[in-house]
C-alpha cells in the first residue's frame, strides 16, 4: 500500500466471538463463570500453598507460578471482553491492545515453560527419589521459577517492539475477543515478514524446548513405573501422568494448530478456538486436573477453607 495511504490508527474495534446479538448475553454469563471459576479455582490453589508449610516443596512451588499465571492469563482478555459486551462498545485503544497482546504473550509463555519445568521436576523425585532433596535444593528451584518468567518477558517485548513499526490503515477491525499477535499482523498494511519470521523461529523455540522436556521426562517415567512391582502404584502413578499429559496435549496442540500449521480457509475462526483453548479453557481447567486429583493439595484446600479442627466441613476427609 502507497504511504499516502496509510493512517495512524488510535483504537482497534473488537469483535468478538460472535456478531449475533441474541448471543451476547449467554456469552457474557458463560464468561463470567468460567472467569470466576478459574480466577477462584488458582487463587485457592496458591494461598493453600503459601500457608500451608507442608505443601512448601518444588513441586507446589511450580503449581503456584502456574496458578499465578493462569489467574493472570485469563485476566488479560476477559475482563475487557465482558466489558464490551455489557457496554455494548468494542473498542479498544492502541496502547491497550498492545499492551493487552504484551502480557498475553507472556503468561502463556510462562505457562509453556513451567509445564517442563514440572515435568523435569516429576521425572527427578520418581526416577532419583533419593536424590530428590539433594537435586531440587532451594537455589535450582528458584532459577527454575524465576527463568519462565524472564524468557516469557523477553519473548513478548521482542514481538511488541517489531509490531510497533507496523503501520495500519484505515481497517482496524480486529475479528477476536482480545488483542492476539497473529490477527495484528494480519490487520497491518506494512511489510510483516520479519515478524512472522521471528515468531516461527521464537516459536518454535519456545514450544519444542519445553515440549521436549516433557515428552523425556514422561518417557523416563513411564519406565521407571513400569518397574514398580505393586500394580496400584503403577495405575496412580499413569493415572496422574495421564491426567497431566491431557492438559499438556491440550496447550500444546492449540498453540501448533493456530500459529505453525499452515493457513486454513478460516484463520481468523481458526485464531479464536486456538486462543480460546490455551487462555480460558485450559487454566479453568488446572486446577481440577493438578491439584483436586491431588490428596495433598485437597488436604490443604480442607484446612484452609473449614480450619483444621472442629469445623463441620470435617466430614469431607471421610
Amino acid at each position: 500500500m502507497h504511504e499516502g495511504n496509510q493512517t495512524s490508527i488510535s483504537e482497534f474495534l473488537l469483535l468478538g466471538l460472535s456478531s449475533q446479538p441474541g448471543q451476547q448475553e449467554l456469552l457474557f454469563v458463560l464468561f463470567l463463570a468460567m472467569y470466576l471459576v478459574t480466577v477462584v479455582g488458582n487463587a485457592l490453589i496458591v494461598m493453600a500453598i503459601g500457608l500451608d508449610p507442608y505443601l512448601h516443596t518444588p513441586m507446589y512451588l511450580f503449581l503456584a507460578n502456574l496458578s499465578l499465571a493462569d489467574i493472570s492469563s485469563i485476566s488479560t482478555s476477559v475482563p475487557k471482553m465482558l466489558m464490551n459486551i455489557q457496554t455494548k462498545s468494542q473498542s479498544i485503544s492502541y496502547e491497550s491492545c498492545i499492551t493487552q497482546m504484551y502480557f498475553s504473550i507472556v503468561f502463556v509463555v510462562t505457562d509453556n515453560f513451567l509445564l517442563g519445568v514440572m515435568a523435569c521436576d516429576r521425572f527427578v523425585a520418581i526416577c532419583y527419589p533419593l536424590s530428590y532433596t539433594t537435586i531440587m535444593g532451594p537455589r535450582l528451584c528458584l532459577w527454575l521459577t524465576a527463568t519462565p518468567w524472564a524468557l516469557s518477558n523477553a519473548v513478548a517485548l521482542t514481538h511488541t517492539l517489531l509490531l510497533l513499526r507496523s503501520v495500519f490503515c484505515d481497517g482496524h477491525a480486529l475479528p477476536h475477543f482480545f488483542c492476539d499477535l497473529a490477527p495484528l499482523l494480519r490487520l497491518s498494511c506494512s511489510d510483516t515478514a520479519v515478524n512472522e519470521l521471528v515468531l516461527f523461529v521464537v516459536g518454535s523455540s519456545v514450544v519444542t524446548l519445553p515440549f521436549a522436556l516433557i515428552l523425556v521426562s514422561y518417557t523416563c517415567i513411564t519406565r521407571a513405573v513400569l518397574r514398580l512391582s505393586c500394580p496400584e502404584g503403577r495405575w496412580k502413578a499413569f493415572s496422574t501422568c495421564g491426567s497431566h499429559l491431557t492438559v499438556v496435549f491440550l496447550f500444546y496442540g492449540t498453540i501448533i494448530g493456530v500459529y505453525f500449521f499452515p493457513s486454513s480457509s478460516d484463520p481468523d475462526n481458526r485464531d479464536k478456538i486456538g486462543a480460546l483453548l490455551f487462555t480460558v479453557v485450559t487454566p479453568m481447567l488446572n486446577p481440577f486436573i493438578y491439584s483436586l486429583r491431588n490428596k495433598d493439595m485437597k488436604g490443604a484446600l480442607r484446612r484452609l477453607l473449614c480450619g483444621k479442627k472442629g469445623s463441620p466441613c470435617d466430614a469431607l476427609s471421610v
